[in-house]
């Protein structure tokens, strides 16, 4: 028997069976974030905002203008709450993010 010669015929019968590559389906669009939050803005962000740097030297004085704040600027507060949990504890991030949503973000 030729086999070469059922090969065309299998694949034809095969084909049907076989489904099309689908495309993946576009991402939903994320929702546009109007104001500063305490999870998802980094602090370099924050500093750089005149009005926000100002909520965050309200609660945490000296925090900006630490030396070693440019090491923290791609973190966000949230992330920084586990390496100072004293001083940044739920209520701070509450009371600062109360302040945050009442400012634009820029």
């Amino acid at each position: 028997m030729n086999y070469l010669a059922i090969l065309p015929a299998l694949l034809i019968a095969v084909a049907p069976a076989v489904a099309p590559a689908q495309t993946p389906a576009a991402p939903a669009p994320a929702a546009k974030v109007t104001s500063y939050t305490v999870e998802e803005t980094d602090i370099g962000t924050l500093l750089d905002d005149p009005a926000a740097k100002a909520v965050i030297d309200k609660h945490m004085p000296g925090f900006s203008s630490n030396p070693q704040v440019d090491m923290a600027r791609s973190m966000t507060l949230k992330i920084v709450q586990q390496y100072s949990p004293d001083t940044l504890t739920d209520q701070a991030l509450a009371a600062i993010q109360a302040d945050l949503a009442k400012l634009p973000r820029k």
